[in-house]
């Protein structure tokens, strides 16, 4: 992803992120090794599974995370910083992530709590990553999963990524396609996407190519007189069903039609007759237009004979689930040689003590059966960590896996996840547990915080 990308990222996070930074520094603990972990809270009601996306993207921000003069310049002036000793800003004009990186693999099924990444590092940089992580993750998460959700309910029928124009911004628009190519849809109609990422472009026609000519079929001649049989006709301008006539009294050369209105069971049907009975068994049906997991599948679930789902502001927003509750939360700190657990127990925001690896459990027939989160050295046979090294000392560790292989490991993971685990609706609860180990950790923790009251006994 190459175009958007700016040489220093420094400055893409929250202020509180850098004045934090400077206050580690002008407290000495700039040297402090802290390791935070990035974790979704709880699944949002309409979701019950996650697709881990957008490590790739959190990979090139640790390369790039450092300062420009500009920038440095900027911050020197900025009123929150009045108070900093100016020999801060030489830090920043020097700073790069020398730590280390864990992460679960993109495309990974991951559930609630779980850590998708944890990060070791001195601890400006490890703090000032937050906002970048949070955002990158989380959002491609969103995206990722609502994707697996139509293709796992469209029965073979593919799902075609239409939503860059919905989205919020360009960039945004770019990192959509990427995460529903993750998915599992087919394609995208984001040029950029195609050219920055290799991932298939479609596209058809608007209406306002229909309109402007004074006929329709005059439209639809002069289109396939361009493109040939890898024309797609916009049908539904004025009369769906007339339109495709018109295109099959003409006897024009084009792959299939598209339907961006009315209603699609019996619209398909009727256009699928219609082309079969005109000689053309092989054009496609393509529809758009307000469709999301829910409508897809009552469509596959009437046999409307549609052959793709273009989907466009459902799928890039995630308009039921739009946002995910992720937290970047300090775990452990080493200080002077001296390492401790950090733990926060506020109200039903607890977070666990602790570098965490996540252990997966199998059926007998190679099903996902439960996971368990529990302390990094900790071991249970027969398990699979989903943790993985990928960057360490500041340096990556592996090639990073292609789309492909990406989208292979989806469809591997979710042919693993028990159905019951992945309705649309009324789907149950995975299991997912902590170890006893990670429990007594964090229970040691809390008595050492917040102590039971003691009770006076009577005289």
């Amino acid at each position: 992803m190459n175009s958007s990308k700016p040489a220093c990222v420094g400055l893409v996070t929250d202020l509180y992120e850098l004045t934090m930074a400077a206050a580690y520094w002008q407290c000495g603990k700039s040297q402090d090794i802290a390791t935070f972990e990035l974790s979704i809270r709880s699944l949002p009601p309409q979701r019950s599974f996650l697709l881990a996306a957008g490590l790739e993207q959190a990979i090139e921000y640790f390369e790039r995370l450092s300062f420009n003069e500009a920038e440095i310049d900027f911050l020197r002036k900025h009123p929150a910083f009045e108070g900093v000793n100016p020999e801060f800003f030489d830090v920043l004009a020097g700073l790069q992530f020398t730590g280390n990186v864990w992460a679960v693999p993109e495309g990974t099924i991951v559930f609630a709590e779980e850590p998708l990444l944890r990060v070791t590092a001195p601890v400006i940089e490890a703090q000032i990553a937050e906002t970048y992580l949070l955002s990158m993750l989380t959002y491609q998460t969103t995206v990722a999963t609502k994707a697996a959700r139509m293709v796992e309910v469209a029965g073979g029928r593919g799902i075609v990524e239409f939503g860059m124009r919905r989205a919020h911004g360009p960039a945004a628009g770019l990192l959509a396609a990427r995460a529903s190519y993750i998915g599992g849809c087919r394609g995208t109609s984001d040029v950029q996407a195609g050219f920055e990422l290799g991932i298939p472009i479609y596209g058809t026609m608007a209406h306002s190519w229909m309109m402007s000519f004074e006929e329709e079929e005059e439209a639809f001649r002069q289109f396939a007189a361009i493109y040939g049989p890898k024309t797609m006709l916009l049908v539904d301008t004025y009369d769906s069903v007339e339109a495709v006539r018109k295109a099959l009294r003409l006897r024009l050369p084009f792959r299939g039609v598209r339907l961006d209105s009315g209603n699609f069971t019996e619209l398909s049907r009727q256009v699928r007759k219609l082309l079969d009975e005109g000689g053309r068994p092989d054009a496609l049906i393509l529809v758009s237009g307000d469709l999301n997991e829910y409508v897809i599948a009552t469509l596959a679930e009437q046999n409307a004979p549609i052959d793709l789902f273009g989907v466009g502001t459902d799928l890039v927003t995630s308009r039921d689930a739009p946002a995910l509750s992720g937290v970047y939360k300090i775990v452990e700190i080493e200080s002077g040689g001296q390492s401790r657990t950090t733990a926060k127990f506020s109200e039903s925001k607890i977070s666990y003590p602790g570098k965490k690896q996540i252990f997966r459990f199998f059926t007998p027939r190679g099903e996902y059966a439960h996971d368990v989160i529990g302390l990094a050295t900790e071991n249970f046979p027969s398990t699979e960590k989903l943790l993985e090294p990928v960057i360490e000392n500041g340096r990556r560790l592996t090639v990073l896996p292609s789309l492909e292989q990406i989208r292979e490991r989806v469809a591997a993971s979710l042919a693993r996840l028990p159905e019951r685990y992945r309705r649309l609706e009324g789907s149950d609860a995975y299991p997912v547990r902590k170890s006893e180990a990670l429990q007594d950790l964090l229970e040691s923790l809390r008595n050492h915080y917040v102590p039971m009251p003691t009770i006076a006994k009577p005289e």
